[in-house]
């Protein structure tokens, strides 16, 4: 787990989803922690479609029910490659009330890529989750 966040974090998706891959190959079971590192090291190399793979293989493969930090990577995933509808659909599935940071996630996509109304509901929702943070009035 912590070789696919170095991976990640030093710009090599790809060969944190070979190593990913390769555990499973040899009967180790990946947990929440690795699922988070390797959504994470997808996010940081644009590796969308392969990311979001993984991120159903969670629950439908392996049993995790994935969590607000699972849906947090998915957001800012899907935010990093400009696919901001995707993002917020997304948010609006998730099974439980989306925690502030989900919302900032999405703001800060929609920040990047000038989605001035999609980022203003975003920062509704976070502040009225959050009102003691400036985060949401910043963006």
């Amino acid at each position: 787990t912590a070789m696919i966040a170095a991976y990640g974090q030093h710009g090599n998706g790809r060969e944190a989803l070979r190593l990913f891959r390769s555990m499973q190959w040899k009967g180790v079971l990946p947990n929440e922690v690795t699922f988070i590192n390797i959504l994470s090291a997808c996010s940081h190399t644009g590796l969308v479609d392969e990311g979001y793979q993984c991120f159903i293989s969670m629950s439908e493969d392996f049993g995790i029910t994935p969590k607000a930090e699972h849906y947090g990577c998915m957001i800012d995933l899907f935010g990093r490659a400009g696919r901001l509808v995707d993002a917020e659909n997304l948010v609006n599935k998730m099974p439980f009330e989306p925690p502030a940071v989900v919302w900032k996630t999405l703001l800060g996509a929609c920040t990047v890529h000038c989605d001035v109304e999609r980022g203003k509901y975003a920062a509704e929702r976070a502040f009225e989750l959050d009102p003691d943070d400036a985060a949401a009035y910043v963006a």
